[in-house]
């Protein structure tokens, strides 16, 4: 249970570094609003074209007598809205850390620079940083999806439905943002994605314990927008421990935390 409180000391100590270094704070905003602004556009047209695409996708309810026909439509249309902005929370985070690679990855390398020690580079072209972001990402929406459909399934279960599977749902949602977080940093590194995800699972309470407050917050893309910098390099500061080789654990900012077991 130690871990989880150290995992949540990562997410203020990212929040902390960047309120020192506010120069890196403006610069890690940007590819947040930019994906904010076009989620929103994206929201705002599918709100004003909803009603269109249900009344296209149910020709058989043309001849419907009023009020089914509006009852039906209206409740799929609202069922539409709700899909899009599920899809816009859970995939937020990702697109905002593939629209901001360059940004993020600069970011990431001044966390390291300014804790000192070596400053990894993949030495790859953005084109194929791109790429393999792109990739990942995508991997890990589909386990993302696959989990959710398990979740929502378990979720019909009496009692259990509405009080452990919601439980779960919040710890798989922080787990895979941590990996998406941490891939910033161990990307640079030549980390693969098979690799990445067995070194959070050896540590699962340590990056719960950072990935799911992050996780309750970013349910709010807003609020994610201002949190992501901080998140980008509190993730860095917990991968330069996950990788530390020393045992008994480190200490970050004065503080003592966990390191992993060779």
């Amino acid at each position: 249970m130690r871990d989880l409180g150290v995992g949540f000391g990562y997410v203020m100590k990212g929040q902390r570094w960047v309120g020192r270094h506010g120069r890196w704070f403006g610069f890690g905003l940007l590819p947040g609003l930019v994906t904010l602004v076009l989620y929103a556009a994206a929201l705002a047209g599918l709100a004003y074209g909803a009603d269109d695409l249900t009344a296209w996708a149910t020709p058989f309810a043309d001849d419907w007598s009023s009020p089914w026909q509006g009852v039906f439509r209206g409740f799929l249309t609202a069922l539409l809205f709700a899909f899009g902005l599920f899809v816009a929370v859970v995939t937020f985070t990702a697109v905002t850390l593939l629209v901001g690679q360059p940004f993020y990855e600069s970011l990431s390398e001044e966390v390291d620079r300014s804790e000192g020690g070596d400053v990894p580079s993949s030495g790859l072209p953005l084109w194929r940083e791109l790429w393999i972001s792109a990739r990942d990402s995508l991997r890990v929406l589909v386990r993302v999806v696959l989990y959710g459909v398990l979740l929502f399934a378990l979720g019909f279960i009496p009692v259990v439905g509405q009080t452990v599977v919601p439980v779960l749902g919040f710890c798989v949602s922080g787990f895979f943002l941590a990996e998406e977080l941490t891939a910033v940093a161990l990307q640079r590194r030549g980390v693969e994605l098979k690799e990445r995800l067995a070194m959070l699972r050896g540590r699962r309470m340590l990056t719960l314990g950072f990935g799911v407050p992050l996780a309750l917050s970013f349910l709010v893309p807003f609020v994610a927008v201002f949190l992501m910098p901080g998140a980008v390099a509190g993730a860095t500061l917990l991968v330069r421990d996950l990788e530390a080789p020393q045992d008994p654990p480190a200490a970050v900012d004065g503080e003592t935390v966990g390191t992993p077991r060779a």
